[in-house]
């Protein structure tokens, strides 16, 4: 398999040299606007090369997406249109749903898929098969350290309450756990997220809980927080690592 990145950042780096010990990827394809970033990674993979957007779609397999929201609204329908499975970090970018849409149907048109790691979080799973019957109340609560989110805040503070759509707007680079929350469960209108800021913390930190007909779920996880990026968890790399291991392993685990 031959495998595209689309950012060359923390999470994109963690990804991208795990993927290079992979006996099933042949070769990698790099493109990130900050050629700097592209280097430092390039000189890091042995399967590796720059190249441009263009020349990465054509020759990848799957693309990975580890840039922004704005690079999946720029990239993501051109990767689909050109039959490239497609690995969605920047989950937020699908808030839109007449966006959502218009991939699910290009993926659709041209027989490929497009894959939404669990990052940050645990319980996914859980919310992603009671969905198949009713589900009541979904709520999300992350704490982070203030330097997760660049803010000097001396005392625990509650920062947002609402809709995980309004977090997902407000807060596009922190919460994108949100975002996936929303689409595995009821959707952006009706989980609700509190996002709070505490100095003591050491830790990102994110609690879901649920109720429905399946029962109560709760789940807990306390991330430490990417070496290269205080503002990523670790734990959503190694998301991205399993989800593109699931990719290439025959045996599939989960819902």
């Amino acid at each position: 398999m031959k495998l595209g990145f689309i950012g060359c950042g923390a999470i994109g780096t963690d990804v991208a040299i795990a993927a290079d010990s992979f006996e099933e990827i042949s070769e990698m394809f790099l493109f990130d606007k900050d050629k700097k970033a592209m280097k430092k990674l390039d000189d890091k993979l042995k399967k590796s090369s720059k190249t441009t957007l263009e020349t990465m779609i054509e020759k990848s397999d799957v693309i990975f997406e580890a840039a922004s929201q704005e690079a999946v609204s720029l990239y993501g329908k051109k990767v689909l249109d050109h039959g490239k499975d497609l690995i969605i970090m920047s989950i937020g970018s699908l808030c839109n749903e007449e966006f959502r849409n218009e991939l699910i149907n290009t993926a659709k048109k041209n027989n490929c898929k497009i894959y939404l790691p669990s990052g940050a979080v645990c319980g996914i799973d859980g919310i992603l098969s009671a969905s198949i019957d009713k589900i009541d109340t979904v709520t999300l609560v992350t704490t982070k350290p203030p330097k997760a989110i660049d803010k000097t805040i001396n005392k625990r503070t509650v920062i947002f309450r609402g809709t995980a759509r309004e977090a997902v707007e407000k807060f596009p680079k922190n919460i994108n756990v949100a975002a996936n929350l929303s689409l595995a469960g009821i959707g952006f209108n009706d989980t609700y997220v509190e996002i709070v800021v505490d100095p003591v913390a050491t830790r990102n930190s994110h609690k879901i809980l649920a109720h429905g007909r399946f029962g109560r779920l709760r789940a807990v996880v306390e991330n430490m927080p990417n070496p290269n990026n205080p503002g990523s968890s670790y734990l959503a790399s190694l998301s991205a690592i399993a989800t593109l291991k699931r990719i290439v392993n025959p045996i599939q685990i989960g819902a």
